[in-house]
């Protein structure tokens, strides 16, 4: 018994050494014939798009600060001062950025999906999937990155400006005084001139702790059957991790460096804020001292750090432990305020041990999420079409970009914040802790993806449901905050939408109806602008003009919309 036990350990350690060699060099081979393909179409889009929309970029940021009036005279005045050197450090970086992605991403995916193919449970097909998969994949792939690019560029820019230019003046933002203008230009400038090159040496010295240290982590998680090497079909993904680790630790020095520059710079928002140009330089002189100490707290070094680390807060702030274990009673925009007082976040990899696949598995996915999402809004937007709320012309309109406000809030807006205020509502009566998605998966604090973009809507959304559920509206009022987030302010097709709403007679309950509304909207919007999003719901809309087409039986029509 012991015997046929030890072969059968042979071979499978036979079957990983092989599944491994074979995957390297199809990936290599891959990788070679992809990645010049891959990397050259997304670096040619990204530049493409950074140099053609740059003088656009241009104007609308000189015309919104002209005409933001949220903006104090003082405050336009140092931006301007700022803003040759923010839009050439914008040049580069994107630049320089796009040609990273590029080569990384055009090299390398086609090289890590030969060993994800080991994944499959059909064995027979491992070695199909081990050839094919990442070779036509990554080019689609890099298309719709440039593409997910250009419409931040060319979409989401200008609505964050728009919203810039449109926002009345704040009490919460103190006025610049023209004293303080000349103190935040030098300490910016101060900022990049020490922050960049420190940092760079900083990160360079430590690199060789952060190279062997991993090794040893991973070798150690190799060793003992931990984390990656938990499960046989993960075994040669995670071999893989050990061979590019230095790449790793390449790509954390440019990290380091491409954070310097935002961290040089915050440094002209903390004379702003305090007040004075002694602590704009203490921070300057302190945040050196923070990323040492941060990296030595990463790669389990010395604790704190040698350099001088001087005051650069008339009052401290909250730590984010303290802000999350008080944050009960505080709404999630300010615990976001509080922790963005800070100083910009840096990124450094984590050295200790990975979770096993088993536990990762248990996580919701992005992607899961996303799906979930344009499910939901077609399922919606079907049965909108069908009860004649939606037309297919707010349709046409919203996807030809036509400047209708009435169809492009309808469709653009309305559509997915009544989708979400489904998703809330049959959430809050199955009486789950978190959000029901499709397919009854439920996402909560435990499962939800980890992923920083999400921690800033999340926490909200979870506080909407919880005043939605106390406030316990009724079916009437139900049918009336339908129409509020579908319709927005538009009196005639709210009139004409025979629901069965019912108009709160109590002036503190509409108003919470309208507020419940508003911030829906609000998210709505926030979301909207993401380009991932914007890529799938236009194919959403289009999938709903054929519905319509098909419906209103104008089938010949359909090619029409491939034209748009």
């Amino acid at each position: 018994m012991n015997m046929a036990s030890s072969w059968k350990e042979w071979l499978r350690r036979l079957y990983v050494v092989s599944a491994f060699c074979s995957a390297l060099c199809l990936g290599a081979l891959k990788s070679l014939l992809v990645g010049p393909v891959a990397a050259l179409i997304l670096i040619a889009g990204n530049v493409g798009v950074i140099l053609g929309l740059f003088p656009l970029h241009v104007s609308w940021t000189v015309y919104t600060l002209v005409k933001a009036k949220s903006l104090y005279a003082p405050l336009k005045l140092a931006f301007s001062f700022a803003l040759p050197a923010l839009l050439g450090i914008w040049l580069g970086l994107s630049i320089a950025g796009s040609v990273l992605v590029g080569v990384g991403y055009g090299f390398f995916t086609p090289w890590i999906s030969s060993f994800e193919a080991f994944r499959h449970d059909d064995d027979s097909n491992k070695f199909f999937h081990c050839i094919v998969d990442g070779t036509w994949s990554t080019i689609r792939g890099s298309c719709t990155v440039v593409r997910d690019f250009a419409d931040i560029c060319y979409h989401s820019y200008p609505l964050y400006l728009k919203e810039l230019r449109e926002a009345p003046p704040s009490n919460q933002l103190q006025p610049l005084r023209f004293m303080d203008v000349p103190g935040c230009i030098i300490v910016g400038l101060m900022g990049l001139v020490v922050e960049i090159p420190l940092y760079t040496a900083i990160a360079i010295v430590k690199s060789p702790f952060m190279l062997f240290k991993g090794w040893i982590r991973l070798i150690h998680d190799l060793i003992s059957r931990e984390g990656p090497f938990l499960e046989t079909a993960c075994i040669p993904v995670a071999g893989l991790t050990i061979l590019m680790w230095p790449l790793v630790v390449l790509g954390s020095i440019v990290l380091a460096i491409f954070s310097s520059f935002f961290i040089g710079l915050y440094g002209s928002v903390v004379v702003y804020q305090e007040r004075s140009f002694k602590r704009g330089v203490a921070y300057v002189i302190a945040m050196v001292a923070v990323f040492d100490e941060y990296t030595n707290d990463w790669l389990y070094l010395r604790a704190g750090s040698m350099l001088p680390k001087p005051r650069y807060r008339k009052k401290k702030v909250a730590n984010l432990t303290e802000i999350s274990s008080a944050g009960e009673n505080q709404s999630p925009e300010v615990k976001i305020s509080a922790v963005l007082t800070e100083a910009p976040a840096m990124i450094m990899p984590r050295l200790t041990s990975s979770r096993s696949v088993r536990e990762a598995i248990q996580e919701v996915k992005m992607v899961q999420v996303w799906g979930h999402i344009m499910r939901s809004c077609e399922m919606r937007g079907k049965e909108l079409l069908d009860a004649n709320v939606i037309k297919t012309a707010d349709l046409y309109d919203w996807l030809r970009a036509k400047n209708s406000n009435d169809a492009g809030g309808i469709v653009g807006v309305g559509l997915p914040c009544y989708s979400f205020l489904q998703t809330l509502l049959a959430s809050i009566k199955a009486r789950c802790d978190g959000l029901l998605l499709l397919d009854n998966l439920v996402v909560n604090h435990l499962n939800r993806p980890q992923d920083r973009l999400l921690d800033w809507f999340f926490h909200p959304i979870m506080l909407l449901k919880e005043q939605i559920r106390v406030i316990e509206l009724e079916e009437g009022e139900i049918r009336f905050l339908e129409k509020a987030v579908l319709l927005g302010s538009n009196l005639e097709r709210m009139e004409g939408w025979k629901n069965g709403s019912l108009v709160p007679q109590e002036a503190v309950r509409a108003a919470q109806i309208q507020g419940i509304s508003r911030r829906m909207m609000g998210m709505t919007t926030s979301i909207s602008k993401f380009p991932t999003y914007r890529r799938r719901f236009k194919q959403l809309v289009k999938g709903l003009i054929v519905y319509s087409m098909e419906k209103e039986g104008g089938c010949h029509r359909n090619n029409s919309v491939h034209s748009v």
